[in-house]
């Protein structure tokens, strides 16, 4: 293994752009992996098990959170939603990056879980609060109930914004694509994400002690 792998979580209010920038970066590296969450939610239409989410009853879910097979979960707009912990643990000893499309609280559990030391946290900003009311309009997939129930809930999300290592304003999509590769690439090089640096500097100075 030539680094360790990461656990990337991307956090926003919805409608702040977490879902087309995490597709963007894996569109970037596709060796990203992303972790597929549970939920007890029914699928929508075109929504494939294992594929968008891991569709499971609500019995299901909580004997999962109960034998200690999630890293995270949470119960958002009256449905359980987690994080399944052995693909993200296969994924991690592999050297592999993992993508999280969480809110806070599950970002919170992560950062508590015996992983933290391999996590990553971005937050995105909207530039303003009618943006975001805008972007929720115009994607037209919620009822104005529902939307009225995301932007009352969106303030609560940005308020756990200084708990994140990262803060990006995505005003521009192109340029907050960007400054999000940037810092992916930058902690992939982080001393603590090389474990084979010590056997290198270990060979160097074995190499001097022969050469002196």
């Amino acid at each position: 293994m030539t680094r360790r792998g990461l656990l990337i979580i991307l956090s926003s209010p919805s409608g702040a752009g977490k879902s087309t920038l995490s597709r963007r970066l894996r569109d970037w590296d596709p060796s990203i992996e992303f972790s597929i969450s549970a939920t007890t939610r029914p699928p929508r239409p075109g929504e494939v098990d294992g594929q968008d989410y891991h569709f499971r009853s609500l019995p299901q879910f909580k004997h999962m959170v109960a034998e200690g097979e999630m890293l995270e979960h949470a119960h958002v707009f009256g449905n359980f939603y987690g994080s399944p912990l052995p693909p993200v643990k296969t994924a991690i000893e592999r050297g592999c990056d993992v993508l999280f499309d969480i809110d806070w609280q599950g970002a919170q559990q992560i950062r508590n879980s015996a992983l933290k030391d391999n996590v990553l946290s971005i937050f995105l900003l909207p530039p303003s609060i009618r943006e975001l009311h805008n972007r929720l309009v115009s994607r037209g997939q919620d009822s104005a109930e529902t939307i009225a129930k995301r932007m009352e809930k969106s303030w609560d999300e940005i308020s756990h914004w200084d708990a994140y290592d990262y803060v990006l304003i995505n005003d521009d999509l192109d340029r907050t694509e960007e400054k999000l590769k940037t810092i992916v690439s930058a902690e992939r090089l982080r001393r603590e994400q090389q474990p084979g640096l010590l056997a290198h500097v270990r060979r160097l100075h074995a190499e001097f002690e022969e050469t002196t």
